[in-house]
């Protein structure tokens, strides 16, 4: 390890990075507990595959943004540590497999090079800040919203207030009405809008997939740019406190939202306010880097097949705002690219572009800054790559998760099924390669990764059991779901659920009732009109399992017999730990307090203090079985069983010590008084804990 530890310039990244390593090293050494060392690797983007021994690197990618130098470092890297296989993800990050844990220091030290981080892009944690695609270029924008994902992403970065929430908090930032960031469907979603000459977005709050989606709410119909990150600190806090930690299905913004309503979370927010160290957080979005699109003239080319061609800028172009430009599509299948392929497109668009390509929630890649005169050009050298197919966003591009490839959680095959569905479009449904309107999406699970819920046509992937016990890879048909704009969506209908070898068969079935019956509506105009139960009665035929054939127990992609095997997910999962591990976590996030006061940073310390308090009276509670779910039952339960029982003794209550933190501003002087309080609680119980223990 010693060969990166003096490469790196910024010394927080250095430290984070040395910490893994020796966090690997006691894990090895059997100093470390598995699952507690599983929380801190999957902070750091290390999450586990189905297959043992490696794991999968996420690489974060803030609003999928990625500059030609990055896209070649991120190259080097993947085919140093991995198998120079890239894999785009449906929150825009890039993910690289089978890696061996003991080189994922070095491998993230080489990608910091050049500012490519994989911190928090797992885990209990603010994942990647996701956005529009099109930012910066959308004809219909009032104004570009990277800047305000790029300055929200910095602040939550290594931020203590959001290191070790009860589950994941995702957001996303939408370039237009048009809401192609999904708004809808994330714990906080912001709409770009413009009220008075204010820059400022329409703010959604508590919406998710899963297996019990939820539509999120309207926080705010507009909210300045300069509150947005003091909204969202606030918001972090409240789901800090109140969220489930217990039970990982519940464990979601949407379901605090479910238990509070939309006012008492308001009500919350409020309680919150003295302690968000900024009441206004103004965003320079003239400081934002300024685009350098080349001036290198392109050699010229003949275009052999006109008609491909045509019919390739039908679909592939994306109209830019910016006179004299448009956008390239890339559409790749099943969001997989490998870097040979991937330097060359660094190489030209750094040459010819603007040096940066932007990843897709749909795992494709799109080229902005492309001089109109230069497609014809850009179109023959992408054929080259391979990368020129046509059906940019179209019905014949498929969203699919990895499922049963490489994750634990993957019932069946999401990619699979997806190239089947692929081929079956290419040859039987020409037509549908040019159609925008109609949206296929999959998962292997119910967990929603490949975002099925909230397709036009969506599968999850399930098995099914016969009469003689049998167990048989299966589909779930989702049908209706979509993107209305504006922060509103539909989620779709489960409809009928099928073996996974008559996913085809289901896919044709309502392809051609779509093209009998939809009379030049939308797809989801189509769905709502005839309902639920009228696609359940052309789909049922499928859905008997009383003749399947050996080939039925054979998943798509693979030519083994299909076994349901479900490793433990690592989807930010929640673990209870042994008391000593928690206090001496304790002592962690005491040292982190006095690190960050220190450094004259007193919201910092303060929230170091406030989770080692918190940590603390969660060890005592686990050591008499008492659940622990939130933070704010621990504070409440804390209080019954040690301090009201006159077990133990504090000046005031836990609950009076604790909830200071929402009381007072986050002055030097109260974080230092805060720090002391927090030392002499563990103290206490460190001596109590240790009576205790002689006693026995």
């Amino acid at each position: 390890m010693q060969s990166f530890r003096t490469e790196i310039e910024n010394p927080v990244v250095e430290n984070d990075i040395l910490e893994l390593e020796r966090k690997i090293r006691q894990f090895k050494e059997g100093d470390l507990d598995e699952e507690k060392f599983r929380s801190l690797r999957l902070a750091r983007g290390v999450y586990g595959q189905r297959q043992q021994g490696v794991q999968m690197i996420r690489i974060k990618l803030p609003y999928g943004k990625v500059t030609s130098k990055q896209l070649h470092r991120i190259c080097d890297v993947s085919d140093e540590y991995s198998t120079g296989r890239l894999h785009i993800t449906t929150r825009q990050d890039l993910q690289i497999h089978y890696v061996d844990l003991d080189r994922t220091p070095e491998l993230w030290a080489e990608l910091e090079k050049d500012e490519v981080t994989l911190r928090e892009a797992c885990g209990n944690t603010v994942r990647n800040v996701t956005a529009s695609e099109t930012a910066g270029i959308d004809v219909d924008e009032p104004f570009d919203v990277s800047p305000y994902a790029e300055a929200l992403f910095k602040y939550f970065l290594r931020n203590p207030i959001s290191q070790e929430m009860g589950r994941k908090f995702k957001v996303s930032f939408s370039a237009s009405d048009a809401d192609t960031g999904l708004s809808y469907m994330h714990d906080l979603g912001f709409i770009a809008k413009i009220q008075d000459s204010v820059k400022g977005f329409k703010v959604m709050l508590g919406g998710g997939l899963g297996s019990q989606p939820r539509h999120a709410d309207v926080l705010f119909q507009f909210l300045p740019s300069e509150k947005i990150i003091p909204l969202m600190d606030g918001v972090i806090r409240v789901f800090d406190r109140y969220g489930e930690r217990k039970s990982r299905a519940k464990a979601r913004m949407k379901f605090l939202l479910k238990d509070v309503g939309l006012g008492g979370f308001r009500t919350l927010l409020v309680e919150e306010q003295e302690a968000v160290p900024y009441k206004i957080f103004p965003i320079d979005a003239l400081a934002y880097p300024k685009i350098k699109v080349s001036n290198e003239s392109a050699p010229k080319v003949e275009v052999v097949d006109e008609i491909a061609f045509e019919k390739w800028k039908s679909t592939n172009l994306v109209a830019q705002k910016q006179g004299g430009y448009v956008a390239i599509g890339i559409k790749v299948l099943l969001g997989d690219f490998y870097t040979d392929k991937a330097r060359l497109l660094a190489n030209l668009v750094e040459k010819y572009a603007a040096g940066e390509i932007r990843l897709s929630l749909r795992q494709n890649i799109l080229i902005p800054y492309v001089r109109e005169d230069l497609v014809p050009f850009f179109y023959t050298e992408l054929k080259k790559l391979g990368f020129a197919e046509t059906g940019y966003n179209t019905a014949l591009d498929i969203t699919a998760c990895p499922g049963t490839d490489t994750c634990n959680l993957g019932i069946s095959s999401s990619t699979g099924i997806a190239e089947e569905l692929e081929r079956l479009i290419k040859a039987e449904y020409p037509q549908y390669i040019s159609n925008s309107d109609v949206v296929i999406k999959i998962s292997g699970c119910m967990n929603a990764c490949g975002q099925h819920n909230m397709a036009n046509i969506g599968f999850q992937g399930m098995s099914i059991r016969t009469k003689d016990k049998l167990v048989a890879p299966a589909l779930q048909v989702l049908l209706g779901g979509g993107n209305i704009g504006n922060g509103e969506g539909r989620f779709a209908d489960k409809v009928v659920k099928v073996p996974s070898k008559k996913g085809p068969e289901a896919l044709r079935l309502i392809l051609d009732d779509f093209d009998a019956n939809g009379n030049g509506r939308t797809y989801a105009d189509y769905y709502a009109e005839k309902g639920e139960h009228y696609f359940y009665d052309f789909l049922k035929p499928l859905t008997n399992i009383e003749n399947l054939t050996q080939e039925d127990f054979i998943d798509w992609g693979t030519e083994k017999r299909y076994e349901k095997a479900i490793g433990i997910g690592e989807c930010a999962g929640v673990v209870i730990d042994l008391i000593a591990t928690l206090l001496l976590e304790s002592q962690e996030k005491i040292q982190n307090a006095q690190v960050a006061f220190e450094s004259s940073k007193w919201s910092a310390s303060i929230y170091h203090s406030y989770s080692s308090m918190i940590n603390t009276a969660k060890a005592m509670l686990t050591s008499e079985n008492v659940k622990v779910n939130t933070h704010r039952s621990i504070i409440k339960d804390f209080d019954e069983k040690f301090l009201k029982s006159g077990r133990m003794h504090t000046n005031g209550g836990f609950e009076e010590l604790t909830l200071q933190i929402n009381k007072n501003k986050p002055t030097k002087e109260f974080a230092e008084s805060y720090l002391n309080s927090a030392l002499e609680f563990l103290a206490k119980v460190e001596l109590f804990r240790k009576k205790e223990l002689e006693n026995v």
